[in-house]
């Protein structure tokens, strides 16, 4: 078919295959039937989800793990409105994604027509930006906007709204793959000054930490971030999203740090005297109390946003720009430095306060996720719901690698745990993918085990179930009184023989004894998923722990024995 009879669907599908997608995750319906029937001839692979929104999550993993856009594919209506909550997830995560939606017709706009919603002005706040076309010969230029949007800078979810009469339209324009996006501009390169100005005061430090986000994983900065590190010889702490993007094996790492990070991560923040956020934006998880949050210590910032700059902390000097490109230019400014009495207070902060837990008492979730780190060797992708099992997962699953740990970190999105192992196993096959889900999580999007069983993906399910919402639980027993609240998870499915329901094979853990053996078994299967369904006890907290709005000085690392006062104005 020449260019000049596609219709807009042909023509954007033509633009995706340009742009080497691989798959679109989506759920079909008529006002996106053109671009679905598009797909029928096209080399890119449809993957049919179950709900609009575990597509969103399974291209959100998808573009995690391989720095790539994720494609969705929706129709109108509640097709769309069903993405707001992924395109949320990878706007405050700064994940690069495409959703795709079909709109009614352009004379319906406005009309109440069958299934129209306003879809752009629902997205706006939820994504990066967004369009809605209203001419086919558009489609390709806002298509390769739209990619070069959600990639480039701070990645970003682009929706795109798309009239059904768009879609089905005559193409007869000649795009030539020019962009221009007036007021679109990206600061890749720092200035000269600034890197001076950060090589200056870590050349004076003599108790650097390194604080490590998101932004360096995105930048692709783990290599520079290590030589970093050792150059100056500084300890490592980092952010949940940015698990992997320095070693935590390494000597120099303290794990994670902040509200549930590790105690030793904290100390070391409160007492160093310089401390560099590399792509981090010291969120409210990491930083409770700006007025107290790090006192003692010159700040300085990375990031290529500079909207982020002085937004939460002031810092004492800062560079706007790419981390790895930053990192780069500062490297050979910098001297090795003499801390050696630093690193060694350091180490007795891990020796004195080291992660750990009662494991009298019955089957803990710490013990199951610690088993599923030595089946897999540590080499897995893994990805989590939101909740407990996050933070003893961030804790206790440690990761070596980039791109490895896949966690909904600024919207804590419960469900997006299961559907982004599904993204994560169909950009890499070749790798083993753990999702870390809780009970409740877990049941909001568990309907992709149909997704995963006909793709035959061999994901390692691991359902931590307590029977409760663990995390507002613990709040509840620490901050109100035990005046558990809409918490108990009552009516809790046989995990084991749902998932047999959907051909999936299943195991199941509820003593401490059988944990390692059961956990071998699992790990062993590889014919496609597998569930492994580990009960443990219904009450256990989260330690070390932050409470909302507090200074890290306010850590209780284990369980308090008096009553604690909810911080005014936490959340």
């Amino acid at each position: 078919m020449s260019l000049t009879t596609k219709n807009g669907a042909a023509i954007l599908v033509s633009c995706l295959e340009q742009l080497g997608v691989e798959y679109v995750f989506g759920y079909s319906g008529g006002a996106a039937l053109p671009i679905f029937d598009a797909l029928y001839d096209s080399s890119i692979k449809l993957i049919l989800t179950r709900h609009e929104q575990g597509a969103t999550h399974m291209a959100d993993g998808y573009a995690r793990t391989t720095g790539k856009a994720g494609v969705v594919l929706v129709t109108s209506g509640p097709g769309a409105t069903n993405v707001i909550t992924g395109a949320l997830t990878a706007m405050m995560d700064s994940v690069p994604m495409i959703i795709l939606c079909g709109q009614v017709p352009t004379g319906l706009l406005g009309m109440d027509a069958f299934q129209e919603a306003d879809v752009f002005g629902l997205s706006m706040p939820a994504v990066k930006h967004n369009y809605l076309v209203k001419k086919t010969n558009d489609v390709p230029r806002v298509i390769y906007e739209a990619f070069h949007i959600a990639n480039s800078g701070r990645p970003g979810p682009v929706l795109i709204d798309l009239p059904k009469d768009v879609t089905s339209g005559k193409y007869d324009g000649d795009f030539n793959g020019t962009l221009e996006i007036p007021g679109y501009h990206v600061p890749h390169q720092p200035t000269t000054d600034a890197v001076k100005s950060l090589a200056t005061l870590l050349n004076k430090a003599r108790k650097p930490v390194l604080l490590v986000g998101h932004g360096a994983l995105i930048s692709k900065a783990h290599k520079e971030v290590l030589a970093l590190a050792e150059k100056l010889n500084a300890p490592v702490v980092t952010t949940l999203l940015a698990k992997g993007a320095f070693p935590e094996t390494h000597p120099l790492s303290l794990g994670m740090v902040g509200m549930y990070g590790t105690a030793y991560a904290n100390k070391a923040m409160i007492n160093c005297d310089l401390v560099m956020s590399i792509g981090s934006r010291w969120d409210d998880r990491i930083n409770g109390n700006p007025k107290k949050f790090c006192p003692n210590a010159k700040k300085l910032h990375i990031d290529i946003d500079p909207a982020e700059i002085g937004k939460i902390v002031t810092p004492d000097a800062y560079a706007i720009g790419d981390a790895k490109i930053v990192l780069q230019q500062l490297l050979p400014l910098l001297a090795p430095e003499n801390t050696s009495a630093w690193v060694k207070e350091v180490e007795d902060f891990k020796a004195n306060h080291p992660l750990t837990y009662y494991k009298e008492g019955g089957l803990k979730a710490q013990q199951v996720i610690h088993a599923a780190y030595t089946a897999s060797k540590g080499n897995a992708i893994v990805t989590t719901d939101v909740g407990q099992h996050q933070m003893w997962a961030a804790q206790f699953y440690l990761n070596s690698r980039p791109d490895t740990w896949l966690s909904s970190g600024g919207a804590g999105t419960m469900g997006f745990g299961f559907p982004a192992a599904i993204g994560a196993q169909i950009a890499r096959p070749n790798e083993m993918v753990i999702a870390v889900v809780g009970d409740g999580g877990f049941q909001m999007t568990l309907s992709e085990l149909s997704t995963a069983a006909i793709h035959k993906l061999p994901i390692k399910i691991l359902v931590v179930d307590n029977k409760y919402l663990g995390m507002v639980r613990q709040w509840q027993e620490l901050f109100l009184d035990n005046r558990y609240s809409g918490v108990d998870m009552v009516g809790n499915p046989d995990f084991v023989k749902l998932a047999e329901a959907y051909g999936i094979k299943a195991f199941h853990i509820d003593k401490a004894e059988n944990v390692d053996s059961v956990m071998q078994q699992a790990f062993a299967y590889n014919e496609g998923p597998c569930l492994i369904h580990a009960e443990v006890i219904k009450e256990d907290n989260v330690y070390p722990m932050v409470p909302a709005g507090a200074c890290l000085e306010e850590m209780v690392i284990c369980a308090p024995t008096e009553k604690m006062a909810m911080p005014e104005g936490s959340t």
